[in-house]
Formats: C-alpha cells, sequence, structure tokens
C-alpha cells in the first residue's frame, strides 16, 4: 500500500496557500451575490469609519453634458445625491455620452483591437477625489436610471491635494466584475464587496460598461467609507469559495503580467534546454498564428520559457495591432522602452488612458515615436493628458501613414498645437471630441485633409462660426462619411445647405443639442433630400423638428438605421407610422419626451415594428 503522507502534504500546503490568500484579498462579490462565503473577520483595532461623498470630479472620459453647463454632466457626482432615491431621468445626474450597442453599428464604428483581454470591458471612467484619505471599507454608488454599468472600482496611491507628488503612483483594484443587465431602470444603492488594499487613498476611479443598457445610465453620488488607521484582519476560515480563488488569479496575473512589461522584456538570460519539444517540428508562421492569440501580458511570460519562444515573442509580427489602453494603470516610460525593439512595424496602436500623472512624459512618448512611427496607420490617444504640442509635433512628422487619429478628451492640448495636424494629409479619421481646437487651426486641418471621411467635433466650444466650418467642409471634404456636431451651439441653415450639398456621401450626421437649427427654415428637410445615404441621423433636443421632417426622411433616406428625435413637441404617431413602413432596416428610434407619443403610441408601434428598438424616456 502506497503511503498517504505525500498527498497529505500537498492537500497541507494547499489549504494554506488558500488561507494565505484569503487573508492577503479578503472578500470580493456584488452586493446580492449568491456566493457563500463563511467567515468570521473583525478589524483590530477598531477605527472610527469616516464617511465622505466626493469631493471634486478629477477627470472622466466623456459625458453627455455641455462644457459650459451642468447639466447630464460628470460634475454632478461631487457632494450629496441630487435626486436618489428618485428613478427616472434627471438633468441633475451624471450620463455617459453613450449606451447600448448602437454606436458599434453605426458608420463611424471602429475595428476592436485584437489581443483585448477578456477581463478588460471598460469604456468610460469618472475619477473622483475625496476630502480624507483612508483605507477603503465600502464604496455606495447612487445610481438613479438604468443600473448596471459599473464594471470596475479602483483606488489611487496618489493624494490629488498634496503638494508633493508621490514618486510612484499606484492602482489598486477594490472590485471588478462583467457588465450585466439589470431588470428595470429603477433606482439602486450599489455597494459591491470590495478588497482591502494597503495605502490609504482618497482618488476613486469608477470605469463603466454600458453595452447592455437599453438607456444611458445616471449616477448620482459616490459615498467613499472607510478607516483612518491601517485594518488588520482577524481570520477565522471555516469554508472557502473556489471561484475566489480562480478570480484571485486573474487579478495577480494582471499585475504580475504588466510588471512584466517593465522587467521580462529585457531578459537576456533563457534558459538552455537540448531542444524545443514538438516547437521545433512546426512551422515558424504556424507558431507565429498560434502566439496571435495571446495577450501582451502573455508574451511576456512566454518569452521567458525558451529561446525558440523568445524570439517569436520578440518579433515585430507579433506587434502589429498593440492596445495598451487595458494596462493604462502600469505603462510608464519604461514600458514604451522595452516595446520599442518590437513594434518596429506597429500599424494600429492604443494608447488611450495612459500615461497621466506622469507616468509617460513628452520625451518618453517622442522617442517612442521616432522609433515605432514610421508605419503608424492608426493612433489612439484618447483622455491622454501628457500630450502637448511638443507631442502633436512629433506625430505630424514621424507618422507620415498616419489616416487615423483619436485624441477625443485630450482637453491639455493648448489651441494653438491642433495646426500641426494639417501636416498629414493622409488622414481618414479624425476625432476631436471635447477638445480646444479653434476655428483657424480646425480650417487649416479641412483644407489640407481633404481624404477625411470621419469627423468629430462634439463638445468644441472654441469654434466661433460653425457656418464656416461646415462650408469648408462642403468644398474641401468630399469623401466625408460620418460628421459629429453634438452640442455646436452656432451652426445655422446656412452651414447645413453648404454641407448637404458639397458631402453628399454622408451616412452619418449627428446634429443633437444644437439649438440654432429651425425647422422652419427647411434645414432638415434639404438634409433628407440632399443625404439619400444617411443611415444614422440625431436631431436630439431639437423641440422644432415636425412632421415635414420626418416625412421627408420616409421618402428619401430609405437606408436609416438610427433616428434620434426626442424632446420635439410637433412629431405625430403617424408620421411615424410612415416612417417605419418605409425604412425597413431602422433598428433605433429614440422618441423621448416627445409629447405627441405617449407610451400607448410607443406600445402600438412596438407590436407592429417589433424589429426596431423604440424609446421613451420618463421622468418621475
Amino acid at each position: 500500500m502506497p503511503p498517504v503522507f505525500p498527498m497529505l502534504t500537498v492537500l497541507s500546503m494547499f489549504y494554506y496557500m488558500c488561507l494565505r490568500r484569503r487573508a492577503r484579498t479578503a472578500t470580493r462579490g456584488e452586493m446580492n451575490s449568491r456566493r457563500a462565503i463563511e467567515s468570521n473577520t473583525r478589524a483590530l483595532p477598531i477605527n472610527v469609519e469616516i464617511v465622505q461623498y466626493a469631493k471634486e470630479v478629477l477627470d472622466f472620459s466623456s459625458h453627455y453634458g455641455s462644457e459650459n453647463s451642468m447639466s447630464y454632466t460628470m460634475w454632478n457626482l461631487a457632494g450629496i445625491p441630487n435626486v436618489y432615491p428618485s428613478s427616472g431621468d434627471f438633468t441633475q445626474t451624471a450620463v455617459f455620452r453613450t449606451y447600448g450597442t448602437w454606436w458599434d453599428r453605426c458608420p463611424s464604428a471602429r475595428l476592436p483591437f485584437k489581443r483585448t483581454p477578456s477581463t478588460f470591458c471598460s469604456q468610460d471612467y469618472v475619477e473622483l477625489a475625496f476630502e480624507e484619505p483612508v483605507y477603503p471599507t465600502a464604496v455606495h454608488i447612487l445610481e438613479t436610471y438604468h443600473p448596471g454599468a459599473v464594471v470596475r472600482i479602483l483606488a489611487c496611491s496618489a493624494n490629488p491635494y498634496s503638494q508633493n507628488p508621490p514618486a510612484e503612483v499606484r492602482w489598486e483594484i477594490l472590485w471588478s466584475e462583467a457588465p450585466t443587465k439589470v431588470n428595470g431602470p429603477q433606482a439602486r444603492q450599489f455597494t459591491p464587496c470590495i478588497k482591502q488594499i494597503n495605502f490609504p487613498t482618497n482618488l476613486i476611479r469608477l470605469e463603466v460598461n454600458s453595452s447592455l443598457l437599453d438607456y444611458y445610465t445616471e449616477l448620482d453620488a459616490v459615498v467613499l467609507h472607510g478607516v483612518k488607521e491601517r485594518p488588520v484582519l482577524s481570520l477565522k476560515t471555516s469554508m472557502i469559495d473556489m471561484n475566489d480563488i480562480d478570480e484571485d488569479e486573474d487579478e495577480e496575473k494582471f499585475a504580475c503580467g504588466m510588471d512584466a512589461l517593465n522587467k521580462q522584456f529585457s531578459i537576456v538570460t533563457l534558459r538552455e534546454w537540448p531542444t524545443n519539444g514538438y516547437f521545433d517540428k512546426l512551422p515558424y508562421e504556424l507558431i507565429q498564428l498560434i502566439l496571435s492569440h495571446l495577450t501582451v501580458p502573455d508574451l511576456c511570460r512566454l518569452a521567458q520559457t525558451c529561446k525558440l519562444l523568445y524570439q517569436h515573442c520578440c518579433d515585430p509580427l507579433q506587434y502589429i495591432h498593440l492596445s495598451l489602453q487595458p494596462y493604462w494603470a502600469r505603462i510608464n516610460d519604461t514600458s514604451l522602452e522595452y516595446l520599442q525593439s518590437r513594434c518596429t512595424l506597429i500599424q494600429w496602436l492604443n494608447l488611450s488612458w495612459t500615461g497621466n500623472r506622469g507616468a509617460i512624459s513628452v520625451s518618453g512618448f517622442s522617442r517612442f515615436l521616432k522609433v515605432c512611427g514610421s508605419e503608424l496607420v492608426r493612433l489612439e490617444l484618447s483622455c491622454g493628458h501628457f500630450l502637448n504640442e511638443t507631442c502633436l509635433e512629433v506625430i505630424t512628422e514621424m507618422c507620415p501613414n498616419l489616416q487615423e487619429l483619436n485624441l477625443s478628451s485630450c482637453d491639455k492640448i493648448p489651441p494653438q498645437a491642433f495646426n500641426h495636424i494639417a501636416k498629414v494629409g493622409s488622414l481618414k479619421r479624425l476625432i476631436l471630441y471635447r477638445t480646444k481646437v479653434e476655428q483657424t487651426a480646425l480650417l487649416s486641418i479641412l483644407n489640407f485633409c481633404s481624404e477625411l471621411q470621419h469627423l468629430s467635433l462634439g463638445s468644441c466650444v472654441m469654434i466661433e462660426d460653425y457656418d464656416l466650418i461646415a462650408s469648408m467642409m462642403g468644398a474641401k471634404c468630399k469623401k466625408l462619411r460620418s460628421l459629429d456636431l453634438w452640442r455646436c451651439k452656432n451652426i445655422t441653415e446656412s452651414g447645413i445647405a453648404e454641407l448637404a450639398s458639397g458631402c453628399q456621401l454622408l451616412e452619418e450626421l449627428d446634429l443633437g443639442w444644437c439649438p440654432t437649427l429651425q425647422s422652419s427654415t427647411g434645414c432638415f428637410t434639404n438634409l433628407a433630400r440632399k443625404l439619400p445615404n444617411l443611415q444614422k441621423l440625431f436631431l436630439t433636443a431639437n423641440r422644432s423638428v415636425c412632421d415635414t421632417d420626418i416625412e421627408e426622411l420616409a421618402a428619401n433616406c430609405t437606408h436609416l438605421r438610427q433616428l434620434d428625435i426626442l424632446g420635439t413637441r410637433m412629431v405625430s404617431p403617424a408620421s411615424l407610422r410612415k416612417l417605419l413602413e418605409s425604412c425597413k432596416d431602422l433598428s433605433l428610434l429614440d422618441v423621448s419626451f416627445c409629447s405627441q407619443i405617449d407610451n400607448r403610441v410607443v406600445l402600438e408601434l412596438n407590436a407592429n415594428f417589433p424589429n426596431v428598438f423604440i424609446k421613451k424616456s420618463f421622468t418621475q
């Protein structure tokens, strides 16, 4: 009979490892989690818990509201609740720019980056500062409409109110889950069980994914509970949930993998093995294809196994498309330096959300592009607050083949810097949402970048005369397919006429919250007649849209897929029926706050046109 002692030893070691992991990470899960974790945990010594609302909104990726208003903006997350516990659509809440999958189904939709880890699904974020740094014990998120978008909560070691910035900025994940579908739009207090961290924080970041929601999620306030002294866990565990161990492994892999960007890229000594096993028998191209399914941290780990795989993992062909956005918290100058030799053939690069709080310097970014920019076709730099005029100058000089540039929410770039973009005549896509681009620079860009097909100027508040801009588009940008003029304050029927006459290939047009457009001038009728290829048209919050406009769309824009006429008072059920009968591909129709379209009409239209998502928002 074989001895049982080795098996007992293995089980004992496994049990010990479980206890250590449990003590290190504490318990996690959602507010109504079905998991049963029977543990008696108490903090020693007992501290007085501090409860505080967000003092300030420091940063965010997008919001529904205007830059010059408080309605539907992220700034509403500062302070005490304005709406909770009421439910409904309220202007005093924080609302992100998009929801659902509609933005992925329109002509301006961008192809996703491969190798994005399955654990990263964040689409937007907001960072909140609190008065007192604490060791978090709970985070309460007050959601007042269509909850369920929050997918990650993080804490930062940096104190935004400290006069002395830290040498190292750490971010720790307090809680993370995949997107969930919540039944009903009613308000709730979301309180997930968070992980214990070993540093005090007064900087909390929420990341959201709204893809499963039927409408915009609305957040009212965030409450941080914590103690001043670090809790010491006294843990007596009677049962351990194996799912928690698996999740902890995922977080450790994330941390270790991204530390590898700074440590493992430079490994030069590898184990000597007599053979490489069956890999010696495989064609080089087949091994490359297999490795193309690995994430960047996994490539870093695999590169340490043997010289053959090290060679494959360092091959520039593995880095033709590279997204570092999922690892934004750990990317810095050192990471870019180690990646340089591998990215000499890179064509798509995503550095969105990276480099903030000094992680990436202007010199580090410039050095990287000077080595790796010659083949770049697509460059994503959304929310890159380290960017300045020097960076844009380097981009235009080092990336002669650039076709797509995303500077969304790069609100720290000075206005004069945008003049450099005009040097990139090959641009086909340019996203300037929430930037400080001014009229002179934009006119220059439009004049020299005649290949533009997709242009986003949403919430660009420093442009003085949008009619002049529209006229230049009509004259120079004949290939334009999508245009976002969300919340431009001064475009009139004159600019719309020039645009419609010159850009007849337009398939997507966002004129939401453009108050100077009036249906009585015939501007919307003119659009419908001149732009027969329209697939998406947003006329959000334009009170003047009427039956005539809807009937013209039905007659001329039969390819229409998405239409937003939120807030109009002059559209009747009869004209909507004509539209739905004519536009067979229509999939989204937003009639929220349309006074003539009540719930009974929506139910009737839904019954007769089941393939169309007809949205009717409400306020209680």
